[in-house]
């Protein structure tokens, strides 16, 4: 699934596309101790060229590439409802 989203930043907007294998590598490159490479590495993969220099600016701010890529992920991701059901085998003592 590809998707343009446009975020408003300060005013200003910048556009990503993201598709799966973009969001599956960030995924896969998080670590404990390693969030704000790949949530900058993830931003810059999938900011339109055009935006790049703006999302750049914006980086440099503390905490910035954290709140943008959280707001980016919710806007990719779709809504679930996922229900738990009773599980069928009893729970192992």
């Amino acid at each position: 699934m590809k998707k343009n989203i446009t975020l408003t930043i300060n005013g200003d907007d910048i556009r990503f596309e993201v598709d799966n294998d973009d969001y599956n590598k960030f995924v896969n490159e998080m670590q404990p101790t390693s969030k704000v490479a790949p949530a900058q590495n993830f931003l810059m993969r999938t900011v339109v060229a055009d935006d790049k220099d703006a999302l750049k600016k914006l980086l440099e701010l503390p905490g910035a590439g954290i709140d943008i890529v959280g707001n980016l992920v919710q806007e990719y991701t779709p809504a679930l409802s996922i229900t738990v059901g009773k599980s069928s085998v009893p729970p192992s003592e």
